[in-house]
């Protein structure tokens, strides 16, 4: 995956006073893989507004235990002790297979990335098919740090200690509630994502979930607007979609035929040039070329382009 950010924070740390994250030994821009999931999350939240098999197990506010308690009624419907119990556990294999299932058929997040449901309420350990790595910036970015200010009052208090007078526009200025904000002025970052065929029996994930998955890839940041996150995009995802459920060749290895160069009047040139020629900083996609070898892909492998 291929998306830009454009005088935004597409993934502030709140260790470093929400900071856009960084690699602090090259500059890159970092953006955790839990980002990119919540952003899944939330489309697949907001498009199919909790359809049977959809729900979204993390939720803003939600009670995790009481999700998993879901699982414990369904599969002891005459037990009255799961609607109080503060704690509970599987008794038997069986069982704890039962309640797995349950919460991977109820909860998309869960049949797709998986999770630890053990929170007191314990419903097991799901591994899911589907994994992200960290993105990361295609080149080193410098973060903005933007002062602002608040020009009106939070409560009749303060509005009565602003000084008054005929011409009072800089003494109220000392009254202003000052802020600040980071931004990127310009990042395009490179994401990869693994789906295992392999793995995706056990948690029912199908080829639906799949699609869902890559609608979400593309349209996620269209409904994910916010003044801190600026002007965010999806430009490109690449996909290679193997024969074998096993993997017809290794991942690492077909992501590198997908090329990310800069071009400086009119010429193509490899990212780390910049530290060379001193290249101009990169503002727009279109500052980039991205190229992909389709010559030789290993027996197997199909390459598909979703945008």
């Amino acid at each position: 995956m291929l998306f830009d950010v454009a005088n935004g924070n597409p993934n502030g740390d709140p260790d470093a006073g929400n900071m856009p994250r960084m690699d602090p030994e090259t500059g890159h821009g970092l953006i955790t893989d839990v980002s990119l999931k919540r952003k899944i999350r939330n489309y697949v939240d907001l498009t199919r507004e909790a359809a049977p098999g959809h729900r979204i197990y993390v939720t803003e506010g939600a009670v995790l235990n009481e999700k998993h308690r879901e699982a414990y009624t369904h599969v002891r419907p005459d037990d009255a002790k799961v609607g109080k119990a503060a704690k509970l556990t599987p008794g038997s294999d069986d069982e704890a297979k039962a309640i797995r299932q349950f919460m991977c058929d109820t909860f998309y997040d869960i049949r797709t990335f998986g999770g630890v449901l053990s929170t007191g309420i314990n419903a097991g350990q799901v591994r899911g098919p589907v994994q992200f790595a960290f993105a990361r910036s295609v080149e080193p970015i410098l973060p903005l740090e933007v002062s602002i200010t608040r020009m009106a009052a939070t409560n009749e208090k303060e509005k009565k200690e602003r000084v008054e007078g005929e011409d009072d526009t800089e003494k109220r200025g000392d009254k202003r509630t000052m802020g600040r904000k980071h931004v990127v002025p310009y990042g395009l970052y490179r994401a990869h994502g693994y789906v295992s065929a392999a793995l995706a029996p056990q948690t029912g994930f199908s080829q639906a979930d799949e699609d869902l998955l890559l609608e979400a890839l593309a349209s996620m940041f269209e409904h994910d607007r916010s003044a801190a996150r600026g002007e965010m995009a999806m430009r490109k995802i690449i996909g290679f979609r193997h024969e074998s459920k096993f993997g017809n060749a290794p991942a690492h290895a077909l992501f590198e035929r997908v090329r990310v160069r800069r071009k400086v009047d009119g010429e193509i040139r490899e990212v780390d040039d910049r530290r060379l020629d001193n290249l101009p900083p990169a503002r727009v996609f279109g500052d980039y070329d991205i190229s992909v070898d389709r010559e030789g892909l290993p027996t197997g492998v199909e390459l598909i382009e979703i945008l």
